[in-house]
């Protein structure tokens, strides 16, 4: 099994050196390609208006100069000799579940992966802080727990453009309860703060903040799953549409 590794956080971040690690546990044909630096929060962005440059970092490891989604496209036409049977995205330092999944670059590769017909899972270990714990270490659950949540989804029947969305949640390996399949959620809408500040040209600027969010722990979704203490899958598809609202629709053009 031929994988490729990408992540947002960066070819030198502590999750994507933790999930290169996993992705041996289960092959020896590994590839990474990821980002040259951090790019949390670019969702499916393609750079369109300026060339990427693809470094080499050894042994069938590269880095790009633009987005996740760049980092793949790159990865599977470029940097490798032939197309993946897996994509790995991850392992995200922080939370990407809800409605976040729309802004998430980890996720986003692995739609990019899905895209091109490769079987994809995004991976993400919730922080202590993102729920109130300063004392639990980063990616404590997800380094007892990664290989065995991606064992059955390697073996799982595959639909075209779906993809696999996991979570670890924020507490020590021998305190997560086990895995839940779940839906995704959704926030109590609130996107934090926005800092003005003055740059030294006297020029106004703005700063988004990630203030930790409210949300209602709705029963079988993602975010439940994860305060509860469970590793949380959610399947995921990429078509958008909203297949109940057609025929409504279409009377109001007849």
């Amino acid at each position: 099994m031929r994988i490729l590794v990408t992540n947002d956080d960066g070819i030198h971040a502590p999750g994507l050196e933790l999930l290169e690690a996993v992705a041996r546990e289960l092959s020896d044909d590994v590839w990474v390609c990821a980002p040259s630096e951090e790019q949390s929060g670019m969702g499916h962005a393609l750079t369109l208006t300026r060339p990427v440059r693809l470094n080499s970092h050894g042994d069938r490891r590269f880095s790009v100069s633009g987005t996740p989604t760049d980092s793949v496209m790159l990865g599977m036409r470029t940097a490798m000799d032939a197309k993946p049977d897996l994509v790995l995205s991850g392992i995200n330092r922080g939370a990407n579940l809800g409605d976040d999944i729309t802004y998430s670059g980890t996720a986003s590769a692995a739609m990019e992966g899905a895209l091109a017909g490769v079987k994809s899972v995004a991976l993400s270990q919730v922080l202590g802080r993102e729920a109130g714990r300063d004392d639990v270490p980063d990616f404590a659950a997800a380094r007892a727990w990664a290989v065995r949540t991606l064992r059955p989804l390697i073996d799982a029947p595959y639909a075209e453009r779906t993809l696999f969305n996991v979570n670890f949640p924020p507490c020590a390996a021998e305190d997560v309860r086990g895995i839940r399949v779940t839906r995704q959620g959704f926030h109590d809408y609130d996107r934090g703060t926005v800092v003005e500040g003055t740059d030294p040209r006297g020029r106004r600027y703005y700063w988004f903040g990630l203030d930790q969010i409210e949300h209602t722990l709705d029963h079988g979704t993602d975010l439940e799953a994860i305060d509860e203490r469970y590793v949380s899958v959610t399947p995921l598809q990429l078509d958008l549409t909203h297949y109940n609202s057609i025929g409504r629709i279409a009377e109001l053009y007849e």
